[in-house]
């Protein structure tokens, strides 16, 4: 019996170590550093690459058309203002023709008329023999060049006294360069008239972005002023020069028929242009972070962030393109990414 007791004495001393001892160590594993973060999953998004430009709504230049006065004369009645809508066949202006240009009218129909009498004469002569052939050539020649003065005065309308000029297509009025009892000379330029179905957006781009855009790319243009009116285009054309106004290169985009009734001429407008999209797995722009090493994100993996190092791409719609050991399901950290340290324990949080 006295050998027994030093074990027992011994097997409580064990005891009250394992008592003592496994608490502390239990305290131990749980005051380990951990962060609260959230997370999202990479995906793979369809990703575009653009850039923004500003212009404004203009006429397209290849549906304009002059209203031109082709001889001299005195704007009576202007019926339109500038910037203003017409219909087919509306009154525009009322032109009466200046003295000096009927008096030429007047002449050249006397010289037809002389010539064509002359004609009869000497063909008559020629018949009895008493005119040659040279005269009766000579004589056809006259009433020739005589009825080509009179066809060119009738083309300017100078036999007409008064002329009321109309629309010959429904536009609007983007130049107008006479007022009411002004006199004018011969082939003055009145007003523009421009098709309300054709109109253009010049773009101004920078020079380095300019050299990026093909025709053929999607726009999509925004009034900035209505950002609800929204309408879809492609570049029409790429000017080989810079705008030595704005300073930029103009990019021609082409408002499509069926919108150009929404718009109004000189409305400002924001063009996005698709450079190029592509499929690629993506996270969200808040889970790449940068130092001296390059771009990284931190993958959650058995409760600890892990650093993976990535080549970030393409960027758009609060996206990134990433390249690198991420695969699609990787779980990433967007929220609390700059608190942490590659192997800390992290604890997820529901955004």
């Amino acid at each position: 019996m006295r050998g027994y007791a030093p074990s027992c004495r011994s097997a409580a001393a064990l005891m009250a170590a394992v008592l003592i001892f496994s608490p502390l160590s239990s305290d131990a594993d749980n005051s380990a550093p951990s962060a609260l973060v959230q997370v999202a999953p990479v995906t793979r998004h369809s990703l575009k690459e653009t850039v923004t430009a500003f212009g404004r709504v203009q006429p397209d230049p290849d549906q304009a058309t002059s209203i031109t006065l082709k001889r001299a004369g005195t704007v009576s009645h202007l019926s339109v203002r500038l910037g203003q809508r017409v219909v087919a066949g509306q009154t525009l202006l009322q032109f009466d023709t200046a003295p000096d240009a009927r008096m030429q009218y007047r002449q050249a129909e006397a010289a037809a008329n002389f010539a064509r009498g002359n004609l009869e004469h000497v063909q008559r002569l020629f018949k009895e023999q008493l005119a040659t052939r040279e005269q009766r050539a000579a004589a056809e020649r006259g009433l020739h060049d005589a009825e080509a003065r009179l066809r060119a005065q009738r083309e300017v309308g100078n036999e007409q006294s008064t002329e009321i000029l109309r629309a010959p297509f429904a536009g609007i009025i983007t130049q107008l360069s006479v007022g009411r009892g002004q006199r004018v000379q011969a082939d003055t330029v009145a007003m523009l008239l421009a098709s309300r179905d054709a109109l253009v957006v010049p773009l101004g781009l920078e020079q380095e972005d300019a050299v990026r855009v093909q025709a053929g790319q999607e726009v999509i243009l925004s009034s900035v002023f209505r950002p609800e009116v929204k309408v879809a285009s492609e570049v029409g054309d790429v000017h080989a020069m810079v705008n030595p106004q704005t300073h930029l290169v103009d990019v021609y985009t082409r408002v499509p028929k069926k919108a150009a009734h929404g718009l109004v001429l000189g409305e400002v407008m924001r063009g996005v242009i698709t450079l190029r999209q592509r499929q690629v797995l993506a996270v969200p722009r808040s889970a790449v972070l940068r130092d001296d090493r390059g771009a990284y994100v931190f993958v959650v993996r058995e409760g600890r962030a892990r650093r993976i190092e990535i080549s970030p791409g393409l960027q758009a719609d609060g996206f990134v393109g990433v390249g690198g050991e991420l695969k699609e399901g990787d779980v990433v950290v967007t929220v609390g990414n700059y608190e942490l340290a590659d192997g800390m324990a992290v604890r997820e949080t529901v955004p």
